[in-house]
């Protein structure tokens, strides 16, 4: 039998931190008197961050007070409060140790249900003022834990908490959160403990990642049920010479390469929007390491990829004016999991500018096998100077049974010809594809900026759409996900004050920038926020771990962020870091 000792509640406010301003509802203070718990939260209560924190899954945090008194040892504090450590309910007994996924407890006239172990953040390391508190939180074994509401009630403190209903499979919060975070991963137990119906989605989709890895036999190395999907395992391991076999202009600013292997041997044919890492350059101080989508007809004889020259770009510019037919290129396997999926629902293929080559291959795939699905192509430009592959995507859908298209061009050129070269003028809106009558039920593609993604996505959540039905891959480098923290202007990235450092090249492959690792930098992430670069990886301090909304919440604090990588010799890839891969020269 536990006691409630303290009801918490607290909304959202703006915290100055490190120079920027964080929303949080980290800040809990005890109220007294009864609190309704409802299916959301408590009354007074809510969450900074929804898509981190929050949910019927995540209604209501609970902390132990013998917690609170291990911490005051370990860290040589007396200075807590209850709510210290964000939670909702303070509570005398309730252990990690003992209490399991599915367990079911009143609490006064509310009845719960226990659906994961709390998953820390960086913002716990505000509120305690201390750094590194998420990682220690987990690295101790001392999350605590969520409650989902079954019966609204009220509940106040002094409250008893009885045990109505122990969970199936008599998992603890404990095992729970070793079973993710800890090496091992047992199948028996994470086949256990994806039978528990109160597992919450979050933690079901990391198991269920882990699970196919260990049928995949490990092939992918790092953590999968620390990540997003990462697609099927690529083919090979590094990198494979191919030979330039033809260079072709597309457009103003964008030329397609088509690589051969250099040994006449086939290659693994990709999958329909996957794409590649190409080494370019000769010396491995000066290579330069880009991902690019295979934008051609899936094929194991020939990848074509299709790269814009970027104003400032240097790959794009090193293509431009060294690469040459015949030239040889290190690429790795195709990866990725933005892929055609089978089926015969609608397929809604949206785009903007260079975004367009992963769907461009899509297009093909459907050609080539004569689909008869209704196929909808519908893409962003500036202009025709920019409009690449126009002739190649019309000669395409003209193949298929069933086909719409719907171009934009957002500054049109005297020369462009309305109805002929485009359908509208601007940019590429939600609203547009509701007057153009779009099928709610079919697959949605997108792929463009990140602002274009999230919009569209957004807007078609709005229309009706199931998440589950909208696919998206970031072309180029993407904002900031720091979940709470106040937008402001970004520099562009650039080369990190002082000396220069005399470690080992890192390569910020969306960026285009490459700098020697200084050991004035204790992680990846402190290098990239010293060049400026967009940090795609939420949690600064935290425990990485993929959120119910399927966004990762990132942690290279206390448990590396999962690897899938193409290692050969002295390179390995990461692609679960700052923008989408980063690149050690080692």
């Amino acid at each position: 039998m536990g006691r409630v000792l303290s009801v918490n509640v607290g909304l959202p406010r703006d915290i100055p931190w490190q120079g920027k301003t964080v929303h949080t509802g980290i800040w809990k203070a005890p109220v007294s008197g009864p609190r309704k718990v409802r299916r959301l939260n408590i009354d007074g209560d809510g969450q900074g961050d929804l898509a981190g924190h929050g949910g019927e899954h995540r209604a209501v945090l609970v902390y132990q007070h013998e917690s609170y008194q291990y911490w005051r040892t370990q860290l040589g504090r007396t200075d807590f409060t209850f709510g210290q450590f964000g939670e909702n309910l303070t509570v005398d007994g309730l252990p990690d140790a003992e209490v399991c996924i599915g367990d079911r407890y009143r609490i006064g006239s509310a009845l719960f249900e226990v659906t994961q172990p709390r998953v820390t953040c960086y913002r716990v390391g505000i509120r305690m003022n201390e750094p590194d508190m998420a990682a220690l939180l987990v690295k101790h074994g001392r999350p605590g834990f969520y409650f989902r509401v079954l019966k609204e009630g009220d509940v106040e403190a002094g409250d008893e908490i009885a045990l109505v209903a122990s969970g199936p499979e008599r998992m603890s919060v404990s095992e729970i959160d070793a079973l993710l975070y800890l090496p091992g991963h047992p199948r028996e137990q994470l086949q256990r403990a994806l039978r528990i119906p109160a597992l919450s989605m979050g933690w079901r989709r990391s198991f269920e990642a882990l699970l196919t890895q260990k049928d995949e036999g490990g092939a992918a190395s790092g953590n999968a049920g620390l990540g997003p999907a990462s697609g099927p395992s690529p083919a090979w391991s590094g990198f494979r010479s191919f030979r330039v076999d033809r260079m072709v202009h597309e457009s103003d600013d964008v030329t397609s390469l088509l690589l051969a292997p250099a040994d006449g041997q086939p290659v693994a044919t990709a999958l329909p929007g996957q794409f590649v890492v190409l080494r370019l350059g000769t010396s491995s101080e000066t290579a330069l390491m880009r991902s690019y989508s295979l934008s051609g007809q899936p094929s194991a004889a020939i990848y074509r990829v299709s790269v814009k020259r970027e104003r400032h770009g240097t790959a794009g510019t090193y293509i431009d004016t060294h690469l040459r037919a015949g030239d040889l290129v290190q690429a790795s396997a195709a990866r990725g999991s933005f892929t055609l999926r089978p089926g015969d629902a609608p397929v809604v293929l949206l785009s903007a500018g260079i975004g367009v080559t992963p769907v461009l291959a899509m297009l093909h795939a459907l050609s080539a096998e004569a689909s008869t699905r209704d196929v909808w192509w519908l893409h962003g430009t500036r202009n025709g100077r920019e409009h690449a592959f126009a002739a190649e995507s019309r000669e395409l859908l003209a193949t298929l049974a069933h086909h719409h298209s719907y171009i934009c061009y957002s500054a049109p050129q005297p020369g462009d010809r309305p109805k002929l070269d485009f359908d509208a003028e601007g940019r590429l809106t939600t609203q547009a594809l509701a007057e153009i009558g779009i099928p709610r039920d079919g697959d949605f593609y997108i792929c463009g900026p990140s602002s274009f993604m999230s919009d569209l996505t957004a807007g078609l959540a709005a229309l009706g759409v199931p998440p589950e039905r909208i696919h998206t891959e970031l072309f180029g480098a993407g904002p900031s996900i720091s979940p709470g923290i106040a937008a402001s202007p970004r520099k562009a990235p650039h080369l990190p004050a002082g000396p220069a450092g005399t470690g080992p090249m890192v390569s910020f492959a969306r960026s285009g920038l490459n700098v020697h690792w200084d050991p004035r930098s204790k992680t990846l992430l402190e290098l990239a926020e010293a060049c400026d670069v967009p940090v795609r990886w939420s949690c600064r301090a935290g425990v990485c771990h993929t959120c119910e909304t399927g966004l990762v919440a990132g942690a290279v604090g206390y448990q590396p962020a999962p690897v899938d990588a193409p290692t050969e010799g002295n390179v390995l890839i990461c692609c679960a870091h700052p923008e989408g891969d980063i690149v050690i020269d080692l």
